[in-house]
C-alpha cells in the first residue's frame, strides 16, 4: 500500500500527530509506504514530495504547525486541475491520498473524490466548524490560548478600571469566541452568527458600571456583524480580499474599542492574539484526538473506503461521507448560546 498526505488551508497544533500516526500505521501495521506532499496542494501540482519513513517523524509529535508546511492553494484554480492531480498520483503510485484540512480544503477535497479520485479526508481546524465531526484538533490548544489571555487580561483591566477588547479568529462561526468566553468569564462576546449593536454592547458595558463593575472584558470574533444603530447608522466589520476572493477579517476589535470610549469615555483597549492563537505546543487532547483520526484514516484507505472524512463522534472515532462539509461552516450548537445567555443575557 502506498499512501500520500498532505496539509491544506490554515496550519494548527496537532497535525503533526496526525502525520506521524499515520506514518507508524502504515509501515508498522500494513507494511506499507508512505509519501508527503509539501505545502498542501501546491506540492502535488509543483511535484514536491518526500518519503515518510519512521525516522523522518521522530520527535515531531509535540510540535505545533506541520512538518510538511501549507497552503491554501485551490487545486480547482491550478492549471491542469483534476486532470493534473489525477495524473500526479498515479506518477507515484498513491493508492490514496490523507488529506488534512478545514473546511474550505476538504469541500475542495469533495468534490474531487466526487470526480473519482481516492481521497480520505481528515478534519481539521481551531475554529472547530467542520461539519461531520463533534470537534476538530487544533480546537482544544486554540481555545487553552485564548482563555490564557482572557485570564490575563482580567487583572489588568480591573487595575486600570478599562475596557479590554480580545479579537479572536472566527470568520463565520463563533465557537472560539463563545467557548473561551464562558471559559474565561468574559463579560460581553460578539459572534458572527448572533448581529448585535454597537449601541447593546455598549448599554450593557454602562449598566456594568452602575453596578459598580468598572471594567469590562469583550470577547469579539474577527468575523462578527453589527445590527444597524437605532439612528440606521451601520458600522461595518473590517475585511480585505486576498488574492483568491475570500474575505479576510481583522480590526472589528479596534473599531468597537474606540466605539466604547467614545460613548462612555471610558478608556478601552485592544487585544488580537491573531496568529498566536495557531501556534504553540498542542494539548494532550489534540495529540491524542490528531492521533486517532490519523490511524483511522489510514484504516479507511486500506480498506478501499475513499470519500469518506474520519470524525469524534460521542467518545468514539468514526466516518461519515465526505460530501458533508459542502454544505457549509458547522453552526455553533444551540446549548452553548443557552448557557451564554445564563451570564450575558
Amino acid at each position: 500500500m502506498r499512501l500520500g498526505i498532505l496539509t491544506g488551508g490554515g496550519d494548527c497544533p496537532g497535525l503533526n500527530a496526525v502525520i506521524r500516526a499515520a506514518v507508524t500505521r502504515t509501515v508498522r501495521t500494513y507494511g506499507g509506504h508512505m509519501l508527503g506532499f509539501e505545502n498542501g496542494w501546491r506540492g502535488v501540482f509543483e511535484n514536491r514530495v518526500r518519503d515518510l519513513d519512521l525516522g523522518a517523524i521522530s520527535g515531531i509529535l509535540p510540535r505545533g504547525g506541520t512538518m510538511l508546511g501549507t497552503s491554501r492553494t485551490d487545486p480547482f484554480r491550478q492549471s491542469g486541475g483534476i486532470d493534473a492531480l489525477r495524473a500526479a498520483l498515479e506518477r507515484h503510485a498513491i493508492d490514496g491520498l490523507l488529506v488534512c484540512g478545514g473546511d474550505g480544503t476538504l469541500s475542495a477535497s469533495a468534490r474531487l473524490a466526487e470526480a473519482g479520485l481516492p481521497l480520505v479526508g481528515i478534519p481539521k481546524t481551531i475554529d472547530n466548524d467542520v461539519r461531520g465531526t463533534d470537534v476538530s484538533f487544533g480546537f482544544d490548544t486554540a481555545l487553552t490560548t485564548v482563555v490564557r489571555a482572557v485570564d490575563a487580561l482580567h487583572t489588568t483591566a480591573e487595575s486600570h478600571d478599562r475596557v479590554l477588547v480580545l479579537e479572536v479568529m472566527g470568520r463565520t462561526v463563533g465557537w472560539l469566541a463563545v467557548s473561551a468566553g464562558i471559559a474565561g468569564g468574559a463579560d460581553v462576546i460578539l459572534t458572527p452568527e448572533q448581529p448585535v449593536s454597537v449601541s447593546e454592547t455598549v448599554e450593557f458595558i454602562r449598566h456594568r458600571i452602575a453596578r459598580g463593575r468598572d471594567f469590562s472584558i469583550v470577547v469579539v470574533a474577527e468575523g462578527a456583524q453589527f445590527k444597524p444603530e437605532p439612528d440606521g447608522r451601520v458600522i461595518e466589520t473590517p475585511f480585505r480580499v486576498d488574492p483568491e476572493g475570500r474575505r479576510r477579517y481583522g480590526g472589528i476589535g479596534d473599531v468597537l474599542a474606540r466605539e466604547i470610549e467614545e460613548r462612555l469615555h471610558v478608556e478601552s483597549r485592544t487585544v488580537s492574539l491573531g496568529y498566536v492563537q495557531r501556534g504553540g505546543t498542542p494539548t494532550p487532547f489534540d495529540r491524542l484526538l490528531g492521533t486517532r483520526m490519523g490511524i483511522a484514516a489510514v484504516d479507511l484507505a486500506r480498506r478501499g473506503e475513499f470519500g469518506r472524512m474520519v470524525s469524534l463522534q460521542g467518545g468514539s472515532i468514526r466516518s461519515v461521507d465526505l460530501q458533508v462539509v459542502r454544505e457549509g461552516p458547522r453552526p455553533l450548537d444551540p446549548e452553548l448560546y443557552e448557557v451564554a445567555r445564563v451570564f450575558f443575557g
